[in-house]
Order: C-alpha cells, then structure tokens, then sequence
C-alpha cells in the first residue's frame, strides 16, 4: 500500500507543470552551456563552470528518468518518447574516449533533443511528420523518377553545349538537383540558352514540375498529418471528457438512490 502511495505521488510530481517547467529550462541551459563550450574564450574563462553545470544536468536528466521509471513502472517503456529520452541521455553517459571514440563527447548535445520530448507542440509536429513519412516516401521515388528521367534528357541536348554541367548523367543529375533548390539554376540555363536558344522551355518545365508542384505535395501531405494528427486529439479530448461526464451522472444516479433509500426508511 505504501508502494502505490508513492507511485501515485511521483506520478503527481513529474506530470505536475512546474517540473516539466524545470526540465526545460535544464535543458535550455544546458544548450546554451553546449554552445559556450565551442568558444576558446569562454573555456579559457569559464571551463570549470561550464563542465560543472553539464554535469548537473546530466545528473538532473538521470533523475528525472528515475522519477519517471519509479511512477510508471514497466508502463514507463511504453511510451516511445521515453525510449528516446533514455537513449539520449544513455549516449551521453558512455564515458569520453580518445581517438575515434571522442566523437561520444560531442554527441553530448544530443541532449538538447529532450526538448522535443519536453515540449508537447513539438512532440506533436514530431509525431506529424513520422506519421506522413509514407506519403513522403512516394513522393520521394516520384520526384527521383523525374529527375532521373530529366537528367537523361538534359545529357543528351546539352552534353556538347556545357559539359560541365551535363557532359555524362552524373553531372546532369547534380546540376539538375542543384536546379531543382533553385539555387543559380538562370545562370546554368543562361549558359546553356546562349547555344540552343529554346533551352528556356526544358528550364521552365523542369521547374514547374519539381519545385512549383512535387516539392509542394511534401508541404501538402505534411499539413495533412498535422490535421489528422489534430484531429484525433480532439477526438480523444471530446472521449476522455465524455467518460468523465458519464462517470459523474453515474456518481449523480446513484446518490439520488441512496437519498431515495434513506428517505423510504424515514418514512417507514
């Protein structure tokens, strides 16, 4: 009984918001301290308070998720964002190596990730975006059929006009990627229009067809699951409420049965 008395209190206490409150301004600090430690200047000033405060905070991390673990029990590991809490601060415990191991300590400001857990807007566009990744992942093979598609036709008109960027198919598909962002895409087409003045129609349809409408599906099926994923947390708002109000028109029902019982037994 003990037990979950004090399982029900630490579950009071770490979903209570003044200590996520305080996780994400531990979290915040210690990115901030991350970020200082990049600085010659400010190790050179501040190391041993830099170090220091990156320890404290790794030890509130492993606190927090002990917390955690003692209010939720094996539930705790239910949750996929606990899983991605503890790997991160996992990582961040292995001790610090020399060689081809010191890239352990740089992966310290995994820790900074946390606050995507932490924060429920961005665990919401999180969870948004891993639900769209099928929808992205068919507009992916689309946009590369096209592109490849793109790039045979560009080695085979431009190849001899500006073979330095479409002299064989793999110069055409990192030209024509580089097209596809948008970046001096006028300066490849300008190049190419000054042999073969009709060129500007290959450019134009290239870019209708990749940036003004494919890139845009990827924004188009990303809204779609942040509405979706909108919408089923108001669903599940609207259930939990609902069961609630059951719940006390039930309490309400049956306390009008007592009060009629008591009162059929004062009148008897």
């Amino acid at each position: 009984m003990i037990f979950v008395l004090s399982r029900g209190r630490l579950r009071v206490l770490v979903d209570s918001p003044w200590f996520t409150k305080v996780i994400t301004a531990v979290i915040l600090v210690n990115a901030i301290t991350l970020g200082a430690e990049t600085s010659p200047e400010l190790m050179a000033s501040f190391g041993d308070a830099l170090h220091l405060i990156d320890r404290v905070a790794l030890a509130v991390f492993v606190v927090e998720l002990a917390l955690r673990f003692g209010a939720y029990g094996r539930s705790f590991f239910r949750d996929p964002w606990n899983w991605f809490d503890t790997v991160v601060v996992a990582i961040t415990l292995l001790p610090a190596a020399s060689g081809s191991f010191s890239v352990l300590r740089a992966l310290r400001v995994l820790r900074v990730l946390r606050l995507v857990s932490v924060v429920p807007s961005m665990r919401r566009v999180v969870s948004a975006l891993l639900t769209a990744l099928p929808g992205m992942a068919s507009i992916t093979a689309l946009l590369a059929l096209v592109l490849y598609v793109s790039a045979v036709i560009a080695t085979k008109l431009f190849s001899t006009v500006a073979p330095e960027y479409f002299g064989d198919l793999g110069d055409s598909l990192f030209t024509l990627f580089q097209v596809m962002t948008g970046e001096a895409w006028s300066e490849v087409a300008r190049q190419v229009m000054q042999e073969k003045p009709f060129a500007w129609v290959f450019f134009v349809g290239y870019l209708a067809v990749t940036t003004f409408t494919v890139l845009n599906l990827f924004i188009a099926v990303a809204v779609s699951a942040m509405q979706n994923q909108m919408s089923e947390e108001h669903a599940e708002h609207d259930r939990e409420e609902m069961a609630a109000t059951m719940e006390i028109l039930a309490e309400v029902r049956k306390l009008r049965a007592d009060v009629e019982e008591l009162r059929g037994r004062a009148s008897v």
